[in-house]
């Protein structure tokens, strides 16, 4: 019977890992909780404060062996007038008997294009991550068949982006793992995967002097080895209270197309608040669809901190303007 759950558990595992883990980082709604820079390297140092990121993920609760995510960043300019700037990642990805580690590295440059009181301005970043696979088989019993091993590899690869603002107005074009060095298998000797990951998003800040303010977004993935399409709709909605800056959001997933298991959706509703220059979130997600792993949904926690902040510059979008309004 033990055999037999292990069995089960590695099946449906074995597919969500040919849907998410196939990254170097996993792409979820991490980016709404004011951490763009997760997917994007040209937000690196994009604003007027450095940022520290701490998230920790957890899918399929109540599921032995079920995914979980860890992921910290910084980013921030080499100096304060600075047009460079740099950042930083770690992540630990957590996949039924697979998992991988990572660092991460990027240099961004930001050209300013603004004139009058209008933020304008162009960047450009470039990320180079080294990757440790690893596959732990040392928990197997009962089936001759299979090896009792830990093995593990390395691979590298490279994202590179582009950023343009304009105002309340934010867009990002990035082309994730461009290296093909990825391996189909621990073995080396296997043809490299092609973990080409294009995508596509943009989104409008505006009510800076409503009660309210409105920040609609959408992003949208390609990936080729798969032909798979993954689309995100977004909103989130600021409240301005004194000394702090409670907001929540709401984003739908819809992944679609190509050589994958099945088509999915996914909601995500998320709550946080700024205060001073500490921020929180949480974060639930729910799948739906005709193949649903588990009803429990995937939930994630944001903590971060504003460091280094300069004198605020034009108005612009909050991933610009990170401090208080």
């Amino acid at each position: 019977m033990k055999l037999l759950n292990k069995i089960t558990t590695l099946t449906f595992l074995f597919f969500g890992l040919l849907s998410f883990s196939q990254e170097t980082l996993p792409i979820y709604q991490d980016y709404l909780s004011d951490n763009v820079y997760l997917v994007h390297p040209a937000a690196a140092g994009i604003g007027e404060c450095g940022k520290i990121r701490l998230t920790a993920r957890s899918q399929w609760l109540g599921i032995n062996n079920a995914p979980q995510l860890q992921t910290l960043s910084f980013h921030a300019k080499f100096k304060e007038d600075s047009k460079a700037a740099f950042g930083a990642i770690l992540f630990n990805d957590k996949n039924g008997f697979h998992s991988q580690r990572a660092v991460q590295g990027t240099y961004a440059y930001h050209l300013s294009m603004s004139k009058g009181n209008v933020f304008n301005q162009l960047s450009f970043g470039l990320s180079l991550s080294a990757v440790q696979n690893e596959v732990d088989q040392s928990t197997f019993s009962g089936d001759p068949q299979v090896r009792q091993i830990i093995e593990s590899d390395f691979y590298f690869n490279s994202d590179f982006g582009l950023a343009y603002h304009y105002g309340g107005f934010s867009s990002y074009l990035t082309i994730k793992n461009i290296f093909l060095t990825a391996k189909s298998n621990l073995n080396s000797e296997f043809d490299a995967l092609n973990l080409r990951n294009y995508i596509l998003g943009a989104g409008y800040y505006f009510g800076k002097n409503s009660k309210l303010q409105y920040e609609p977004s959408f992003m949208v993935q390609y990936k080729e080895q798969t032909g798979e399409k993954i689309v995100d709709l977004n909103v989130k909605v600021y409240k301005q209270l004194k000394g702090s800056l409670l907001w929540a959001g709401l984003s739908y997933r819809s992944s679609f197309g190509g050589n994958t298991f099945e088509d999915a959706t996914y909601f995500s509703p998320i709550l946080g608040v700024n205060f001073k220059r500490y921020m929180f979130s949480y974060t639930f997600t729910k799948q739906s669809g005709d193949v649903v792993f588990s009803e429990g949904g995937f939930h994630q926690i944001s903590l971060g901190m504003n460091l280094f902040c300069a004198k605020r510059r034009l108005a612009a979008c909050p991933n610009i303007n990170g401090q208080l309004f």
